[in-house]
This record gives structure tokens, sequence and C-alpha cells, in this order.
């Protein structure tokens, strides 16, 4: 792969200055086109949108963009908490806003939904160095604005990838820090050639040994897109993707684990060796590969109206091998067997290759108008989405019988269809004061055939999947926005309503199916801004019904397990502040307070996989991974060509379960980043060259953002049941530094 990527590279690099000089040879017309006269990006909000939003430059990102995940490089957000199970900021990572996990995260790309269609997931890891190709990103909190996909449920981020460049060029960056992770990656551009055409082109490979032990990554990614402009129109065709092999570190670690075998220790793989010692199995590994393929159209019709059309199709395969241990053979589709002294064995050690193949197409129109007081907009998409999983049993310890190579285990498809209508609207009523409406209607049916890889004790078989479920759901929001001079204030009301997923139909307690849920997002802000200050206020209150809280706890294939709860809130204040005295210096502040409750809760504890549940009432209960307080401070210095930045975050206490147990709490932590940079400009035959260094965490802090939590009981001797608690942690990198360079030609 190496030697590909170098090929690629040195034919890239040969390509881009002989197009471009081609085109200067046949005198086409070369003069810029105004691309954003014929842009339309339907789910984004503007400046007098009654939303709570922030925007990312692509210049923000390159400053801190250093080969992480996307979700470490949206953490000075307000309201963001990010999370990694490597523990150094590269492999699987997520982040929750508002608390809310990523499946409640609308994530889309040019419009396009790139969440997982049935867990609603954003697997990063899936997509290397993706930030390395961005325009910008805009991150709405609430339920935002009407988009494409799963449901906003906390908030939405909306990328743009980069546009077509008007001028050939050519880029490289280079990182290389702690725990072996490096980043190399080429961008290369032919600029505009026979007046209309341009070509743009990313390779890139991110690798790290991980903090964690053994949770390295080595990642490979893509990015290419062929523009053609003419007056009022641009068409884009546009690939992205990656092909990943990550060693699985979500299991986590006790903290007794990590008391007798440090804070780097990895339970996966883990098995006991002949001679009684442990060991390891080293392929433990999820191997996957996706690719994204997206064909975009802005037409301008007139000086009034824009239309917007994509056809995009996503391709997912690939598969995690895994190392069980003293594991049911039944449950596998296996038979006890007899060892020559007599013995029966029915558990045994096992490896399983649990498969994923998934393919995800659709197409979205939106058509705005915009003429004097009034900016209008008429969108629809359909997508439809094909999903099989299956298993395989790929080796058993000593196993004595017919077992045949890659024997199947289980086999089931899921299928979703997705269609949505939705009109939006902002007018103008007096001057700075303006109406905004936005409905959408939204239908979604879902079907699982098959069998899951869960055994079914009662039946002695695996759990046969029979799903068919339809929704309809109308999302009406309604706002006002007032903006006149360095003020700017609005109002909001929204509805939003999302689908379970996956995991709450296959992995969940069987007694409680899962309902659809409902929001009701309450927002008020103001913010005034001059050259000198920035400050600002938003409050929420977020109301649902039948929210799907997360438990605690991990299913089979380490996504979190939900359970539906009649009446849950969430209610804050986010606070921001900016304050610029002078030209090389700046101070920046957000702080989210917030309550975020289940009202009356009940907890249900189970005695084994779903059985003989008993209850707990506990009030009301702060909802977990939902932390109270979140602070983001960042101290910014621009003297000439260098740039420094000293960032730091506050994540308060938050519980991993919703009983508010003490074995399932996260502390709260502290830590802080320092970010120094040097840019080289007009040097002899290169345009910039930037030199960088990030130091993360530089207290030293040893702090952990995520893991799981779960309970269950025994019967005691008197016939009561006595509870316990475990819980799982994913220990983060100590102080640890990251060196890049980016030249620019």
């Amino acid at each position: 792969m190496k030697h590909l990527l170098h090929a690629g590279v040195g034919a890239l690099c040969a390509a881009v200055p002989m197009c471009a000089q081609a085109v200067e040879a046949s005198g086409a017309d070369t003069s810029v086109i105004n691309l954003r006269d014929v842009e339309v990006v339907a789910n984004r909000a503007a400046a007098n949108t009654p939303v709570a939003f922030t925007n990312i430059t692509a210049a923000q990102i390159a400053r801190v963009n250093d080969g992480r995940d996307i979700p470490f490089l949206l953490e000075a957000t307000p309201s963001v908490v990010t999370t990694g199970d490597a523990g150094g900021g590269i492999g699987y990572s997520g982040l929750r806003i508002r608390g809310t996990d990523a499946s409640r995260i609308n994530v889309t790309a040019n419009g396009v939904p790139i969440n997982d269609s049935e867990s609603h997931n954003v697997y990063w890891v899936n997509m290397p160095d993706l930030a390395s190709g961005l325009n910008d990103i805009q991150v709405q909190r609430g339920a935002g604005t009407s988009a494409n996909g799963a449901g906003a449920f906390g908030a939405s981020v909306n990328m743009l990838t980069d546009m077509p460049s008007d001028e050939r060029y050519a880029s490289v960056a280079a990182s290389y820090g702690s725990y072996n992770a490096n980043r190399q990656t080429l961008k290369v551009g032919s600029g505009l050639f026979g007046g209309h055409w341009s070509v743009d082109a990313r390779l890139s490979h991110i690798g790290s040994d991980g903090y964690i032990d053994r949770a390295f990554s080595k990642l490979w990614a893509y990015q290419g897109q062929l523009a053609y402009r003419a007056d009022g129109t641009m068409l884009r065709l546009i690939a992205f993707g990656g092909k990943q092999q990550t060693y699985m570190a979500w299991d986590y670690a006790t903290k007794e684990q990590m008391a007798e075998y440090g804070r780097r220790y990895n339970p996966s793989g883990e098995y006991t060796a002949a001679d009684g010692s442990r060991a390891y199995y080293q392929d433990q590994c999820d191997n996957f590969t996706q690719h994204h393929i997206q064909l975009l159209l802005n037409q301008r019709l007139s000086d009034s109206w824009r239309l917007s059309a994509a056809l995009h199709y996503t391709k997912g395969d690939g598969y995690y091998d895994q190392l069980k241990t003293g594991k049911d053979l039944v449950t596998y589709g296996l038979k006890p067997y007899m060892l020559p002294d007599g013995t029966e064995v029915e558990k045994s050690d096992i490896i399983r290759l649990k498969y994923n193949d998934n393919d995800f197409g659709g197409a979205n129109l939106t058509l705005n108008y915009r003429h004097r007081r009034l900016n209008a907009v008429l969108g629809t998409a359909a997508t439809w989405h094909r999903g099989r999983h299956f298993g395989r049993i790929k080796w058993v310890r000593n196993y004595v019988g017919d077992l045949d190579p890659l024997q199947e285990y289980y086999d089931n498809v899921g299928r979703k269809f997705d269609y949505n209508v939705y009109a939006r609207a902002d007018y103008s009523i007096l001057r700075g004061l303006s109406a905004y409406a936005d409905l959408q209607y939204r239908h979604i049916r879902y079907t699982i055939d098959g069998v899951s890889d869960n055994y079914d004790w009662n039946t002695g078989d695996m759990y046969s999947l029979d799903v068919h479920r339809n929704y309809n759901f109308f999302n009406p929001k309604l706002g006002l926005d007032f903006t006149r001079g360095a003020h700017r204030a609005f109002a909001s009301w929204s509805v939003a309503h999302k689908e379970p997923v996956r995991d709450n139909f296959t992995d969940g307690d069987r007694n409680h199916v899962p309902s659809a849920e409902r929001l009701f997002d309450y927002e008020l802000g103001y913010t005034f801004t001059n050259r000198l200050l920035t400050v600002g206020a938003n409050l929420y209150y977020m109301d649902y019904k039948d929210q799907l809280v997360v438990t605690g706890q991990l299913s089979d294939t380490g996504n979190p397990l939900s359970v539906n709860v009649p009446r849950s809130y969430r209610m804050g204040i986010e606070l921001q502040g900016a304050l610029r005295p002078c030209r090389w210096f700046d101070w920046s502040l957000s702080a989210t307070f917030s309550r975020n409750r289940i009202r009356d809760f009940v907890e249900y504890i189970y005695e084994d996989e779903w059985t003989n549940p008993i209850t707990r009432d506990c009030g009301d209960t702060p909802l977990a991974f939902s932390p109270d307080i979140v602070l983001h401070n960042a101290f910014n210095f621009h003297v000439a060509d260098f740039d420094a930045s000293l960032r730091t975050r506050f994540v308060s206490d938050q519980y991993m379960d919703n009983a508010r147990s003490e074995q399932a709490r996260l502390g709260s932590y502290c830590v802080s980043d320092l970010h120094l940079g040097y840019t080289f400009r007009h040097l002899r035959g290169i345009k910039e060259l930037r030199l960088g260094v990030a130091v993360y965490n530089i207290l030293n802090r040893k702090y952990f953002n995520n893991g799981y939590a779960g309970a269950g009981y025994t019967v005691g001797a008197d016939g009561t049941p006595e509870i316990y608690r475990y819980a799982g942690f994913a220990a983060q990198a100590t102080a640890n530094a990251m060196g890049t360079v980016a030249l620019t030609f």
C-alpha cells in the first residue's frame, strides 16, 4: 500500500503542472468564476437563522490539524465533549454535544447524510484525514435546521468539502509525535483549464501505536474532485473514502485492572496461554473500507432562483476479527464435544469474524428563492439502505467434531427507506426583525429479517429477527430573529422526532419494544459583537418524550445500549465571550451550565442476559454521559508569522449509567493543550512553509473521558437479590506531543 501511495503521489505531482501548461498553451479563457454565486447549502444556518451555531473555517481547522480525528478538532466548540478509545486522538473516537451521543448528532457532507442508516453513528475512523479536505464545518446545537438523514436530537455537524481551486497548487504535510503517531498528506489541484474544468485530489496515510496497549491504527484515505463551471452552473463529481485497520480498544479496563497492570492496559484479545501466562490475540482488529461518491449540481436559474441537486452512493464493507474466551458452544451454532478422557466440553475459546456489508444511496433536490424580504427553501430527499450482517467461526480451541471452514452462525439483512420533504422560509418583517418557519415531513420504512447473533435459550437457537416498522414524523420549527448593529437576539421553538436504531431491536431487552422519540426544543439567545468584544448567551430547554437513553452498557459489538424513558429533559445556558484588546492577542471563552435529568427513572437490573428483571425506583436522576459543566478557554497570540494558542477544557463529573451509582462515575477533568506555529512565506519555489508543534495535556493529567457501566444481581442464601455493579474506563494519554510541517507550492 505504501508503494502504491508513493506511486500515486508521484503521478499526481507530475500531472498537475502538465495539465495547467496544456491549458495555458491552448489560450483557453481562465477567468475566475464566482463559485459562491451558484452554491446553495440548504441545511446551513444563516446569520439571521434563529439557531445556536458555530462556524469553523478551513484556516482554523488547519492550525490544529495534525492527523487527529475530527471530533478532537471540534473540542473547543461550545458544549462539545470528545471521547477516544485509543487514548491519543487517532482511532475510534466520538463526540457528544449538550450530552447527546453521536447517534443523535446529524452529520452531513455537502448536504449528504454521513450517519450510518441503522446505528446512526458516525465512524470517523472510516474517513481518515477528512479534515484536510474540508472547506468549513458548521456545528448547530439543538434541533437545528431541517436536514437529510437521521434526526438531530442534540446537534448537527454540517461539513463542506474543498471547493474547486482556480489556481493550480500542490501541498504536502507530515506529522510525527508520541506513540508513533504519524500523518502524510498530499494535495494537488490543476487549477482552471479549458475555461471550465478543474481537478483536485488528496492522498493520506495516518498511523499510530495508540496510548492504550496494542491500540494501533493503520489508516489510508483519498479524496478527488472533478468540477465543471460555467456562468451560473457548477457541477462536481466528488469521491472520498478510506481503509482502516484498528486494534480493538473498546472493551476498556476496570480500575482494578489498571491498578494491577497499569492504566494503559487493554483487555481486548487477552487469553491464558498454555504455560498459564497472559497472552494476546494479535489479529483482534477491525478491518473496514468505505467509499463515498457524490454528484453535486448547483444552478443559478435567475437573480432570485437557485437549484441544487445531488446523487450519492456510499459503499462500506468489512469485518472484525475477535477472540472470545470461555463461550458456550451452542451460542455459536456448535455442538458440545467429548475429550478422549470422556469429559464433555460445553465452553471453549472461539475466534469469530463479524461482517458488515452496506450499500447506501439517494438523491437530494433543493430549490431556493430569494427576493427582497423573503428567503425561502423547498427541499426533498430520498435514500435507501441495505445492510447485511453475518458472522463466521474462524477457529475453536481443541474442537472435536465437524467444523466447516468459516462456518456461518448468523445472517440478517436490514433495509431502510427514508424520505423527507421540507419548506423553510425567513421573512423580514421590519428593519432587523425577521420571522422564521421550517416545516418537515419525514417517512421511514425499516425492516430486519434473518437471525441475529444472540442466542435464545428458550428455543435453543439464534434469535429470529422479524422487524417491520414504519414511521411518519412532522417536524415544525418556528422562530424570530432580531439583528441591529452590534446586537443579535433570537427565540425559537422546534419539534424533532427520531426512530430507534438497529441495536435497540437486536440487542436490547425483548420485553421492552423500542419506541420513537420526540423532542420539543426551546431556545433563546443574545449576542453582542464589536471590534473589541463579543459576548453571548443561549438558554435552552430540551423536553423529551420516550427518549432512548444509554444505559452505560455496550452491545456485543461495542455500541451503547439504550432504553426508552417516558420523561426527560436537558436545560442549560451556553455562555460565550471573546476579547480582542490588540491585534496580536485574543481571548475566547465558552461555558455551558446545564441540568440533564430523567424524571422518575426506574432501573431494570437483570440476573442474566435480559432474564428475571428486578426494578429500582431511582427518582429524578442525571442522564448518563451528561456533565453539568463544560468549559473551554483559549488564549491566542498572533505576532507577525508566529502564532500560539493555549487551550483548556474542563468537564465536570458525569455518570456512565442513569442510576447515579458511584461505581459508574467519571470524575471531572481539566486538560490544557499548547499549539505553536510559524509560517514562512514566499520562499524560493515555495508559497508557504508552516512548522507547528502541539503539546497535548501539558499538565500531565490522568483522566478518563468515556467508558461503560452495568449492573446485575445474584440471589442470596435468604432468597433476596444482591445487586453488583461494574465499570470500565477509557484512559486518555498523559502529556504527549506532535510536530507538523506543511508546504504549499
